[in-house]
């Protein structure tokens, strides 16, 4: 089967149109601008300790597997996910699958009828 995401290659440099289009499947993600060039970035709350370290070992996981690592803000109740390719100066493809992984990651829950009963707490959210 071809890919789907056509001949962009993960190290290319996106387009501001291009990763306006791709944030719109990303709601809570934003676009910032820095010294070092652009980069998509979300903020999660979570119920609290326990769970932001959770959270923060789950993006590793991914990130690790990934070989795409992001910088992480990490404080009580809070982690801050930054997402850009430094070799490309900016927001690549790299990114934008990564940041959809971590969003699905994040936000999982068991479907409605599912044999996993799910947490009670709030877990984590926007």
């Amino acid at each position: 089967m071809a890919n789907p995401r056509g001949t962009v290659k993960p190290s290319t440099k996106l387009s501001p149109a291009e990763i306006s289009d791709r944030l719109k499947g990303l709601p809570g993600w934003r676009l910032e601008n820095g010294e070092g060039g652009s980069a998509i970035v979300r903020d999660y709350q979570t119920d609290g300790w326990p769970t932001t370290l959770m959270l923060v070992n789950a993006i590793g996981f991914f990130a690790e597997a990934a070989d795409h690592h992001p910088d992480l803000a990490v404080s009580w109740g809070k982690v801050q996910v930054k997402l850009w390719t430094h070799s490309a100066g900016g927001v690549t493809a790299s990114d934008m699958e990564l940041a959809q992984l971590i969003e699905q990651t994040a936000l999982w829950r068991p479907r409605t009828g599912s044999a996993l009963r799910g947490t009670t707490k709030k877990f984590v959210g926007s």
